[in-house]
């Protein structure tokens, strides 16, 4: 939850030691909003009780990158909630440089109208013309120049998306040959079948470390969406919570059949 702010005492001065309480608004966004703290905190126990059921298992290994995608995500949103000062400076000084370019070149514009006067039609409308296509680059290259930030941000936080789309399908590896029905049917093993060294209790866990960290990589991903508001940002974080929870449901499917 954000820090309360100072108050402001009657000299105009701010104290740090008396807060003003938060409004109820304040309070329900905060409340609703995800800690990337607390999130780390899951993964890393996560990971310790892997590797004290599962010492030294491929499992255990990517759960050691999800957390570090999870201690750098927080830096992540902060470089995506962080406007770029140069950047927009730039924007500012090309928007001022075209506009001073709009307005010569509406100077010239009336300038070429008193020149031929309006006894020409032609010359008036091809210089009429002429300023038009000069207002619509000016136009153009101002929507360009002030959705530049928004677009390299977004095509950031695109790949840290992308990154944890790529460790669920990795984990969806990790359980792919886990299956429950070979310990409760008792199918013979062919040359080419995967080792068997699970318990039941054993696997049920497995499987269940596999749920649990596709569900903390979509709740990473959720934090972009709650940083970033964007329609592109948003879709691809759906996505991602589209395919952890079908990945989850199979791992589920698979606990329901040792269970049964």
């Amino acid at each position: 939850m954000p820090a309360p702010l100072a108050t402001t005492q009657g000299n105009g001065h701010h104290s740090p030691m008396t807060p003003i309480p938060l409004t109820d608004e304040q309070l329900r966004r905060a409340a609703l909003a995800l800690d990337p703290d607390r999130i780390v905190e899951t993964i890393a126990l996560l990971r310790r009780r892997i590797d004290e059921r599962f010492p030294g298992s491929g499992l255990g290994r990517v759960c050691a990158t999800l957390l570090d995608i999870g201690e750098r995500t927080k830096e992540r949103l902060d470089w995506v909630a962080r406007p770029n000062v140069w950047l927009r400076a730039g924007t500012g000084l090309m928007a001022l440089l075209l506009a001073l370019g709009a307005v010569g070149a509406a100077w010239a514009l009336i300038q070429a109208v008193r020149a031929t006067g309006i006894d020409d039609p032609l010359a008036l409308v091809e210089a009429v013309e002429s300023g038009i296509q000069e207002l619509v680059f000016v136009a153009l290259a101002l929507a360009f120049l002030l959705t530049l930030e928004g677009r390299l941000k977004r095509k950031r936080a695109l790949g840290f998306i992308k990154e944890l789309r790529a460790l669920a399908h990795l984990v969806d590896m990790h359980q792919l040959t886990k299956d429950p029905h070979r310990l409760t049917v008792g199918a013979p093993d062919t040359s080419s079948s995967p080792r068997r060294v699970l318990s039941r209790e054993e696997l049920g866990r497995y499987l269940d470390y596999c749920s649990e960290m596709v569900s903390l990589a979509s709740k990473i991903a959720a934090l972009y969406a709650e940083r970033f508001d964007d329609a592109v940002i948003l879709q691809a974080v759906d996505e991602v919570e589209d395919l952890t929870t079908g990945l989850s449901g199979k791992m589920w499917q698979k606990i329901t059949m040792l269970e049964e």
